[in-house]
């Protein structure tokens, strides 16, 4: 008996807490290394990281808390399964994160290197978590949910946001960490614009 092609595979449970579980692991990680590095990132991400480099507040610590003002969006544009899976994911990013470093010791790392690797490392996370309907909530779901109540680009607003807090991470982290970060964040976006797509991947959650 043949499957429908409009009858994609569903992930099982099992399936989405695996995967969230890898795509954590492999973000945290390269978070990790950016924070070692002293490098940074756009959205939610680099809201924390420039709090953590600003005041020394725990990165995870303040990673999770930006990101709970955006659940309610979430909810409301998502539905219930996506805002439960990604809480869930960011908080065990910002876990994770706090946890690497006690587990493994990384010497010697260049920003450049770490850009470059923690960023395609990154973009395979959320590749990971995208396709179970999972993500690291913030500004991407604030973007979203501009853009159908009141028609503002959602693309236009996330990146105009990015901007402005790779503007102040001028400020903070210096020219050199900066274009390092620039170059990571590249490398994350190029990942994902090259497999995030619904014509190339059909399973789905439930």
């Amino acid at each position: 008996m043949t499957t429908n092609a409009f009858e994609a595979p569903r992930h099982s449970l099992g399936e989405d807490l695996v995967a969230i579980l890898i795509g954590t692991l492999f973000i945290s990680f390269a978070l990790m290394l950016f924070k070692q590095a002293g490098l940074l990132t756009g959205s939610t991400a680099g809201l924390a990281f420039l709090t953590f480099y600003a005041t020394g507040l725990p990165f995870g610590a303040a990673f999770f808390v930006i990101n709970l003002p955006f659940y309610v969006l979430a909810f409301k544009r998502m539905g219930w399964r996506f805002t439960a899976k990604t809480f869930v994911a960011v908080a065990l990013t910002a876990g994770f994160t706090e946890l690497h470093p006690h587990l493994i010791a990384v010497a010697g790392l260049t920003p450049l290197y770490a850009a470059v690797f923690g960023g395609l490392l990154m973009g395979v996370g959320f590749i990971v978590l995208f396709r179970h309907q999972a993500g690291l909530g913030g500004v991407n779901i604030l973007a979203l949910y501009l853009q159908d109540r009141y028609g503002i680009r959602a693309g236009k607003l996330q990146l105009a946001i990015d901007l402005v807090i790779l503007a102040i991470a001028y400020f903070v982290v210096g020219p050199k960490a900066l274009i390092a970060s620039v170059i990571g964040v590249t490398a994350l976006n190029g990942v994902i614009w090259m497999n995030h797509r619904r014509d190339r991947y059909i399973a789905w959650s439930p």
